[in-house]
């Protein structure tokens, strides 16, 4: 075997050479799609993936994300040699799982992508420590006057927020990236929208960049 065709195979987790040339479809949440493509990217050498968003928005509808990922698996199957799942349980209460398993599909671990960021444990530490914990992502902090302020109507009725907020206590920002003085400005500015302190954690990216390695080179099935 030539070296070129070694480094262009890679090693799955069970031990087997998946093909030079194969490339595996991520049906991506559209929330994490950009960390995603990014990660395939860093990874050494090159995970061979196509990230294929669907729109972020469907969290606000988490009873439809099941069917959505359903429809684009049928809509990839044939062009690519897999299609995988790039979402965690995301709010579908073992609906992905069901689909996973019916599909012989595999997903993203976790029960959100909080999971994925800052990992299981250290989530759970953080809403044991504190339930009113309101948590934020690099991708929610950018895009929070659409995806929360206004898909919640608050851009239209402002007095509605302690409705919606008022249990809760702080922010925590889950940040992915290295300082960025904008993104922490938008940070700041978000907590303050929703009257709540912030506190920020870094995590940065290894822990989404491990779980899509091990999605994308792992065993094809749940």
């Amino acid at each position: 075997m030539s070296q070129g065709k070694a480094r262009a195979e890679a090693r799955t987790s069970s031990g087997r050479l998946r093909p030079a040339g194969s490339r595996v479809a991520l049906v991506a949440c559209g929330a994490l799609a950009t960390h995603a493509a990014a990660a395939a990217a860093r990874h050494t050498p090159p995970l061979p993936v196509d990230v294929h968003p669907l729109p972020p928005l469907l969290h606000n509808h988490p009873q439809r994300i099941a069917g959505e990922v359903e429809a684009a698996v049928d809509r990839l199957a044939g062009r690519y040699d897999r299609v995988a799942v790039g979402y965690a349980d995301c709010g579908t209460y073992g609906a992905l799982d069901a689909l996973c398993a019916r599909r012989g599909v595999a997903r993203l671990p976790g029960l959100h992508c909080y999971d994925l960021y800052a990992g299981e444990a250290r989530v759970a530490a953080l809403l044991e420590e504190e339930p009113g914990t309101y948590l934020l992502t690099d991708f929610l902090v950018r895009s929070f006057d659409r995806t929360v302020w206004a898909e919640l109507g608050l851009d239209r009725h402002p007095e509605l927020r302690d409705d919606y907020f008022g249990h809760y206590t702080r922010c925590v920002w889950l940040a992915q990236e290295s300082d960025d003085p904008e993104l922490t400005a938008l940070a700041r500015r978000a907590a303050a929208r929703l009257g709540l302190p912030l506190q920020v954690e870094r995590t940065g990216t290894a822990g989404l960049d491990d779980a899509l390695a091990r999605l994308v080179l792992g065993p094809t099935s749940c």
